[in-house]
């Protein structure tokens, strides 16, 4: 195994743990319902898609929602819902932003995958998430009151939490991605 390969394991394992960490940092949005909450546990995550490209960030994503889950979660809806939301929304981001790597590339990216985002979480929480998660946990308000939580939680909150997020990975791209980039080509050498 050479030095670019042993670096790259490294950044992967303190990604991924950095990116569980932060994701125990949540924090519940005012006006939005609980269950909700905010956390910037996909910034790890975006540096391992910029950094290594699209297998790995994925893989640090799976990995933080693997930890979560086993250490954390008393459902499985949550790590679920997490999941897809991190997926949805950076997956867009990259693909935009690898094909010009410009400044306005990474904004329609952010703009993107918060659209997309939104859009899946909406249709998955809908029809399979909330009802799942009323069912496990037993709570009929969730069956009767999808459609509300879906128009006045889901969507909105969504909306937010892409841009705040959006708004931490432009200024992580600007400032710690390019020291990043230097690190890693000193590994090569």
């Amino acid at each position: 195994m050479n030095q670019s390969q042993i670096y790259k394991i490294i950044m992967i394992s303190i990604l991924s743990a950095i990116s569980f960490i932060l994701m125990l940092i949540s924090v519940p949005l005012p006006f939005f319902p609980p269950f909700l909450k905010f956390d910037i546990a996909d910034i790890p995550a975006y540096i391992g898609f910029i950094l290594f490209g699209g297998g790995v960030g994925v893989l640090i994503i799976a990995i933080k929602i693997i930890i979560y889950g086993f250490l954390v979660s008393s459902e499985p809806i949550g790590p679920i819902a997490n999941l897809l939301a991190s997926l949805s929304y950076l997956i867009p981001i990259y693909i935009i932003y690898v094909k010009s790597k410009t400044s306005k590339s990474l904004i329609t990216g952010i703009v993107v995958g918060t659209l997309f985002m939104t859009f899946v979480l909406s249709i998955l929480n809908y029809f399979i998430l909330l009802p799942l998660y009323g069912m496990i946990l037993d709570q009929r308000a969730v069956f009767e009151n999808v459609k509300t939580l879906v128009t006045v939680g889901i969507i909105p909150f969504n909306i937010v939490k892409g841009i705040l997020l959006g708004v931490v990975i432009y200024i992580v791209h600007t400032k710690l991605i390019p020291i990043l980039k230097k690190q890693k080509e000193k590994s090569t050498l």
